[in-house]
């Protein structure tokens, strides 16, 4: 099958429907990291994905990988480290330190999809009150961390990263709670990992995410700025 080209200059994408089995998810090629190309991407569940050596990719996956925030449970010992006040954490305090840690080289992967184009095109999101980051602090060195893009009263979540113990858990720990009141239904975090799986995603079909993301960006975002200092979840 031949992927669709996009045309830069035309924001518009095929139905989700059309996406390929293998790779799962491949839907198109082309089109241009823009704020009008991403939002219109994450309106209707698509997003970016390639490496240095490759065009832009779009992707539209089933099963997808998400989180519902009021359903989300935290284990005994992730619950024994938020007791302990360990680390600090806060939101959009570093941004584009959160990106360079989830670029940054990984024990089980040799390489990234955070490219510097990516990186730019998410830099501009934040700027513009799209994109966010939740950051873990020890001692007032950035150790952890995750980023993703709000629209409506969803949250997309993008990566995570962690250089202590937990860190990326408790920044996770932090965003739930602040997400709980805000009322957020859903946490797209696009394809299971056994990270993922370890926090209480699920696995859900392309036509079930599709239908709950319509109901939740159509709804009112969330408030703007987020605050500084993120809100302690219960342990």
């Amino acid at each position: 099958m031949i992927l669709p080209l996009l045309d830069a200059d035309n924001v518009d994408f095929p139905a989700t429907e059309q996406a390929l089995d293998d790779p799962n998810g491949l839907l198109a090629v082309g089109g241009a990291l823009t704020p009008d190309w991403l939002l219109a991407a994450y309106r209707r569940g698509i997003f970016p994905w390639f490496s240095d050596d490759q065009p832009i990719l779009w992707w539209s996956p089933s099963p997808r990988c998400v989180f519902f925030p009021c359903e989300v449970t935290f284990s005994r010992s992730l619950r024994k480290t938020l007791r302990r006040q360990r680390y600090q954490v806060t939101f959009d305090q570093a941004f584009s330190a959160v990106m360079q840690g989830c670029a940054g080289p990984r024990p089980d992967d040799s390489g990234t999809w955070i490219t510097n184009e990516m990186h730019c095109a998410y830099q501009l999101m934040h700027a513009r009150g799209h994109a966010h980051s939740v950051e873990a602090w020890e001692d007032g060195e950035l150790v952890g961390g995750l980023y993703g893009i709000a629209i409506g009263r969803v949250f997309f979540g993008e990566s995570m990263f962690h250089r202590a113990t937990d860190a990326s858990k408790v920044a996770f720990a932090h965003l739930i709670a602040q997400l709980r009141q805000w009322d957020c239904q859903l946490i797209d975090c696009q394809v299971s990992n056994p990270h993922l799986a370890s926090l209480g995603a699920q696995e859900i079909s392309r036509s079930r995410f599709e239908a709950k993301l319509q109901n939740e960006v159509a709804r009112p975002g969330f408030p703007a700025p987020w605050p500084r200092m993120a809100p302690s979840p219960e342990s």
